[in-house]
């Protein structure tokens, strides 16, 4: 088993192919299994990474909340590059993933060829700070008193995940039997330091005005959450794409495998070959009717 040494936690990884490196990142439901339909395909032109984040065995699982944070869940994606000796890659992620990637993108542009930023911007919403805060708060708690496997079967009722029950049935099954194998504690503390201590999206314009890495933003169309932050990263980062995925929730690399490998392979296609520029200003003038 191969582990990149992190600031208090190993982190697990595995590579797959040869060439230009690809890194995946996974949602906070998720782990390194959740990329099988991307690595498996994708290997067989790209070095493809998977790592599980600290708290999914069998990466290490600290015991202090202190050893997790937004920015070490991108120091951990960075460790993980240090140990397989990657400079730049394409960095993928989804959801919780997301959010490190593009985190990474603003904090250590030079170790990225581009960015794939999937289901990204729960909660950012910042009229609703205080419940979100709340719900992180009662889902870690019910983590630690009910364990992974009550909070599996409730999924079912997820309404950004129906999607993939109704679409897949098999690969349904699969996903809520890994969501039952992942270590309580270190759900719980992801979710109240991870999840709970990142931004909110809204926050980040300037930021993001300023980060001039190719990004592919990917959305579901019934992902609403995070349709809106969506739209929000597509004004603002520079040298963004939006993609959205119709009849599609939130687990967009699961329910529609094959649209969202080609999406990536195009992109990335498109990235190597310099021929994904940052949008041109003219677009951004105003309409001649003034709308």
């Amino acid at each position: 088993m191969s582990y990149a040494k992190a600031e208090r936690a190993r982190v697990y990884y595995e590579e797959h192919g040869s060439g230009t490196p690809v890194v995946f990142v996974h949602e906070f439901s998720g782990d390194y299994r959740s990329w099988r339909d991307q690595t498996r395909y994708f290997a067989r032109r790209y070095r493809c990474i998977v790592f599980n984040a600290r708290g999914y065995p069998p990466s290490d699982v600290p015991r202090d909340g202190s050893a997790y944070s937004q920015q070490t869940a991108v120091e951990d994606i960075v460790a993980v590059m240090d140990a397989t000796g990657v400079d730049r890659a394409h960095v993928v992620g989804l959801s919780m993933g997301a959010f490190a990637t593009l985190h990474l993108g603003l904090t250590h542009p030079d170790r990225a060829r581009s960015l794939v930023i999937a289901s990204c911007g729960y909660g950012s919403d910042l009229g609703k700070v205080t419940s979100w805060q709340t719900g992180l708060e009662a889902v870690a708690n019910r983590w630690r008193t009910e364990g992974p496997s009550a909070i599996a079967a409730s999924q079912a009722a997820d309404p950004y995940r129906v999607q993939l029950q109704n679409k897949d049935p098999h690969g349904w099954a699969e996903y809520i039997q890994q969501l039952g194998e992942h270590d309580p504690e270190g759900a719980a503390l992801t979710l109240l330091h991870v999840q709970g201590g990142r931004p909110s999206i809204y926050t980040l314009g300037d930021r993001l005005e300023a980060m001039k890495v190719p990004a592919l933003i990917i959305a579901g169309d019934e992902d609403d959450p995070c349709l809106e932050p969506s739209f929000f990263m597509k004004r603002h980062l520079p040298a963004a794409g939006l993609a959205v995925m119709p009849k599609t929730g939130h687990t967009a690399n699961l329910e529609e495998p094959a649209a969202f490998n080609a999406l990536l392979a195009d992109f990335f296609s498109l990235v190597d070959g310099g021929r994904w520029a940052e949008r041109d200003a003219r677009s951004r003038a105003p309409h001649a009717l003034g709308t």
